[in-house]
Formats: C-alpha cells, sequence, structure tokens
C-alpha cells in the first residue's frame, strides 16, 4: 500500500435542531449525535470510521456541552483523555465550521463532517481525501451521483440538486487544503445570514448563474467557477463510488433505512467463508 502523502485533521459537526427534534424524540436521547444505529450512539460510529482512516492522525468535535457531555462515557473519556479535541458549536453550522477551523493552524489540510454520518467508513475517509488532495484545489466536497442513490436506495428519498449534466447527492464531506479554502466558510456563513432574503442570494451569486440553474442549463463545471469566482478559492468536487456516502441520519425515515444498510453489512460478514 502506497504512504499516505498528506495527514487531515478531522471535524465533526454535532449540532442539531434540539430536544423536539422529531428523530431525537423517537430515539429518546438528549441531542441527534447520540441517536443509536446498530447499538452504537451515531458520533461513535463517526468517530470509528475516522481513527480507522489512514489519512486522518487526530479529530475535533464540534457540539453541545449541555446536550451532548456526560451523555456517554465513552465519548466524555475520548474528550477527557485528549484523543478527541472538544470546540463549543455555534448558532449556526457555518459559525460553527469557523469556530473548529480557527482551533487549527490555518495551513493545516482539515476534513469535516457531520455526526449524522453514522455510514461513514474508514474507505470512504481515505478515497475522498487523496481524491481531493490529486484535484489541487482550495476546497472539495464529496458528491454521488444521483442515479446510484437512486438505484441503490429506491425507498429512500435523498436530496438531489439537478444540473444539465446531471443530478447529485451530497455526502456530508468537505475538505479545507490550504489557507483560501476558508473563505468557503466565510461565503456560507454570508449565504446562511441571508437565506431570509432570497433576492440577496441571488445576487451573491449572479443572476444569470441562478437564472442558468432555473432553466435546467446550469453545468456542474459552471457552476463551480461561479462559486470559485465567489470565493476567491478554487472549488472542487470528488465523485464518491458508494452511495452509502450520501446517507446521513435526519429523518426518522434515514435512521430505518442505515439500521437495514448496517444489517445488510453484518449478514454480508457472516456469510463469507473462514478458507
Amino acid at each position: 500500500m502506497n504512504p499516505i502523502p498528506v495527514k487531515f485533521a478531522a471535524v465533526i459537526l454535532a449540532g442539531d435542531r434540539g430536544a423536539e427534534d422529531p428523530l431525537v424524540k423517537a430515539a429518546g436521547v438528549s441531542c441527534k449525535a447520540l441517536v443509536p444505529v446498530a447499538g452504537r450512539p451515531m458520533i461513535l460510529r463517526v468517530l470509528d470510521a475516522l481513527e480507522g482512516a489512514a489519512v486522518i492522525d487526530s479529530c475535533l468535535v464540534c457540539g453541545s456541552s449541555d446536550r451532548l457531555l456526560g451523555r456517554s462515557p465513552e465519548l466524555d473519556s475520548l474528550i477527557s483523555s485528549g484523543k478527541i479535541r472538544w470546540v463549543e458549536n455555534k448558532t449556526s453550522p457555518s459559525r460553527s465550521a469557523q469556530a473548529a477551523l480557527d482551533e487549527l493552524p490555518p495551513d493545516r489540510p482539515v476534513l469535516v463532517t457531520t455526526a449524522d454520518h453514522a455510514l461513514l467508513t474508514p474507505q470512504m475517509v481515505d478515497h475522498f481525501c487523496t481524491q481531493a488532495v490529486k484535484s489541487e484545489c482550495d476546497v472539495v466536497a464529496g458528491l454521488a451521483r444521483s442515479e446510484m442513490v437512486a438505484a441503490a436506495f429506491p425507498e429512500s428519498r435523498r436530496t438531489i440538486t439537478r444540473l444539465r449534466d446531471g443530478g447529485y447527492c451530497g455526502c456530508n464531506l468537505f475538505v479545507f487544503l490550504t489557507p483560501r479554502g476558508g473563505n468557503a466558510v466565510t461565503f456560507w456563513r454570508r449565504v446562511e445570514e441571508q437565506r431570509k432574503h432570497p433576492l440577496k442570494i441571488v445576487k451573491s451569486l449572479g443572476f444569470m448563474a441562478v437564472l442558468r440553474y432555473l432553466l435546467g442549463r446550469l453545468t456542474l463545471e459552471e457552476g463551480l467557477s461561479r462559486m470559485s469566482s465567489l470565493m476567491d478559492a478554487r472549488a472542487g468536487v470528488v465523485w464518491m463510488p458508494d452511495a452509502e456516502a450520501a446517507v446521513d441520519v435526519d429523518k426518522v425515515e434515514d435512521w430505518a433505512l442505515t439500521e437495514k444498510i448496517l444489517s445488510g453489512r453484518r449478514e454480508s460478514v457472516l456469510k463469507k467463508p473462514f478458507y
């Protein structure tokens, strides 16, 4: 196996929508990150995947101490031992991401994912990060082809962004490879702050780019070029080969789906011959 040329710090965003979230209520836990999937809290599953990835050498969790700490002895132990760093989350995902990045050296390559990525595997992490490095971009997102995801999970409704050259699903995987990559978080925060003012968002993104998207004429390459210009950072994507990379646990239906997928994984392992 070839040595990994670049090591990443990993950031897990563990915020949620509060105690009234239907998923949190259904699971009977204090926050979404602690929803058990196949008997193990999601955030610990994500930490397991990051620990097993060859490209990751440190990890930081950004969450609510009131809702997350003191609820899982294993997580508390990882944090108190210093193996996992902790940062209190902020009022929005972009502000939480910025708080986490501020804790790390600006020239440190960083992978950002979420605590609800319960199907994340070390193989997904290694593939995404190594391919992102090859892109020579400043900031990279993981995407999955929508037709692949639909074929794998026809019963699941995933969010699809449709462009002229095809549809895709997000995978809650982002890397910031250079100091300039941090500009993407600044831009993300600006869009979050304008979410209740659609005309301001259109102005930020550019009227023609939005119009081309609405008419189904915008390609992914055009979108990346526009975003790169707006952020003053070269943006790229990595296509994930596994449909499971596009599944997060945001709703009760997603929870049931991940349980089903993990049950299938266990059955597959049990059926393997021992010779």
